[in-house]
């Protein structure tokens, strides 16, 4: 993308600095709403870390290299903002091999309960144990009913949906106390409750029983998501989703201003660029992390109302814990497991060495210093679901798109070592979890590019920092928080209502960092935008 001219106009009604997707949904609305907005982004393009990319050179395949599906993204903010996308829901949920026999595993598919009770007991050789899955999702279906719709309106108070939901014991299990006894009191079987603890983990660096809860807040936004909890893949990659966005917001009138990067940040509204230039606006919202919002305020405490509910500079500081290896493969890999077939294995998650035992010795490893062996991860296969993302040439000849989410990752582990040595050895954990429950090993299965080189990339939380500016790689800009607001809350300003507060009046959160921030949902970039009309229209 040629870099924008710089446009005649330099006092906005609105400034946003970085410009992710939550970025743009807050210019759309804005510009919309006949508001004058600006949105300044230090790379060549938009959409942060929701983008398609052509990770190699002549090769026609277009990934998304850091976020890669979508659960949170309300159908409101699509229809408000008249986005033209497909999200596409997958048949199968998850598939997990026993990790102690690996030629035996549980295929959930949400089209056929039989054999998924089946698989179960193959897999558990419990026969209960289906029933008893089905039973704890189905138990937190009305706090997904009840919650979601609420995500794009102003704050309720905690005490207000513990009386609308109606179970005390729900609520006591979830809220109030560690993840893993929930799981453990629901769920007879290692594996099963495995599968059920990983939502919890997703970028979340956790022991199934953390007291601090960061698993329990994380679980719940991973099975809330358009009120069921199912997770969609976008038809073109998440470029689609961030692309139909900048379109949205341009055609509204907001300026999309990249290769711009943003030196400072005052309260009143002055923000300056590399080079000298001022931009002035009534208002700044920040697409970027609270950490590096605080680092353009001077250092000041930027993010008293964030996603953690602390500033930068106190309490839980970002950190991000996962690894991502993406991979172009010449066709599926062939399975252990026999009785199950690769295009059904993955095309949901796979879930590999993630029994609830295994996720927390791998938390223990890490916290010791070590890169845990074997490695949790998740495998997704988008171009089962949406073979747009390939080329002609590559759908003709069976080419598949592997990506594999590695858990329990902390960016310690990266940052203590040397970065290239530190992506060498996560590559060689993921690649090792991979084979042992594979029937052939991965790399005989990954194509290999013009130049010779094999298709596979690994981005780690240091990649995340450096290509992106997410401080210590952390996808969610910090600590999430519960997607409601603490009975004791003061509420009487738009921003506090809206949960997009900093220390400064003029200065609003709209990011992941914002309350109810986190994963490709917009609804960060909604909720500030709603505080920001609020404001101006004093």
């Amino acid at each position: 993308m040629p870099e924008a001219p710089a446009p005649a106009r330099r006092t906005y009604d609105v400034a946003i600095v970085g410009g992710g997707h939550n970025a743009l949904v807050a210019a759309a609305y804005l510009a919309r709403a006949g508001r004058s907005v600006v949105v300044l982004e230090r790379l060549d393009h938009v959409g942060g870390a929701a983008v398609s990319e052509r990770p190699w050179a002549d090769v026609d395949a277009h990934l998304s290299r850091y976020s890669y599906l979508v659960s949170l993204l309300p159908r409101q903010i699509i229809d408000d903002l008249g986005l033209r996308l497909t999200l596409l829901r997958r048949r199968y949920s998850s598939y997990t091999p026993d990790p102690a026999d690996t030629t035996r595993g549980i295929l959930v598919d949400t089209q056929d309960a039989a054999a998924t009770a089946a698989s179960f007991m193959r897999a558990t050789g419990d026969e209960a144990e289906a029933g008893r899955f089905a039973a704890f999702y189905d138990r937190l279906a009305p706090l997904a009913r009840l919650l979601f719709p609420t995500v794009t309106e102003p704050l309720t108070s905690a005490r207000s949906i513990r009386e609308r939901l109606g179970d005390d014991r729900l609520w006591s299990e979830l809220v109030e106390q560690p993840l893993g006894g929930m799981v453990r009191g629901a769920l007879a079987t290692d594996l099963a409750r495995g599968i059920a603890l990983t939502d919890g983990l997703i970028g979340t660096f956790a022991a199934a029983d953390e007291a601090d809860l960061r698993q329990n807040r994380c679980f719940l936004y991973h099975v809330i998501g358009g009120g069921t909890g199912d997770w969609d893949v976008p038809v073109g990659g998440m470029g689609a989703v961030s692309g139909e966005l900048a379109r949205a917001a341009r055609e509204a009138g907001a300026e999309l201003r990249t290769r711009v990067e943003v030196e400072s940040v005052t309260p009143d509204g002055e923000v300056t660029l590399a080079g000298g230039e001022h931009v002035h606006a009534r208002l700044v919202l920040s697409g970027v992390g609270p950490a590096v919002l605080a680092r353009l305020l001077g250092g000041s405490d930027a993010a008293s109302g964030g996603s953690a509910g602390t500033a930068p500079t106190g309490g839980a500081q970002p950190e991000g814990a996962q690894v991502k290896v993406n991979m172009l493969l010449r066709r599926l890999p062939r399975l252990r497991d026999e009785r199950v077939a690769a295009e059904a294995a993955f095309a949901g998650t796979f879930h590999i060495n993630e029994t609830l035992t295994q996720l927390d010795a791998a938390h223990a490893a890490s916290t010791a210093g070590r890169v845990p062996d074997p490695l949790p991860a998740e495998i997704y296969c988008h171009s089962l679901t949406d073979p747009t993302i390939l080329g002609p040439d590559l759908r003709a000849q069976g080419a598949q798109t592997l990506t594999l989410f590695g858990l329990q990752v902390p960016h310690r582990l990266v940052a203590r070592a040397d970065r290239d040595a530190a992506r060498s050895e996560l590559l060689a954990a993921a690649r090792g979890s991979l084979d042992s429950v594979l029937a052939e090993p991965i790399d005989d299965c990954v194509l290999v590019a013009p130049d010779g080189s094999p298709c596979i990339e690994v981005r780690t939380t240091a990649d995340l920092e450096d290509d992106l500016g997410m401080t210590s790689g952390d996808i969610f800009h910090g600590p999430l928080s519960w997607p409601w607001a603490d009975d004791a809350d003061v509420r009487d300003s738009p921003a506090r209502r809206w949960g997009v507060q900093t220390e400064h009046a003029t200065v609003l959160l709209c990011g992941s960092g914002a309350r109810r921030g986190g994963a490709v949902s917009g609804i960060g970039g909604h909720n500030a935008a709603m505080a920001a009309l609020e404001i101006l229209d004093r």
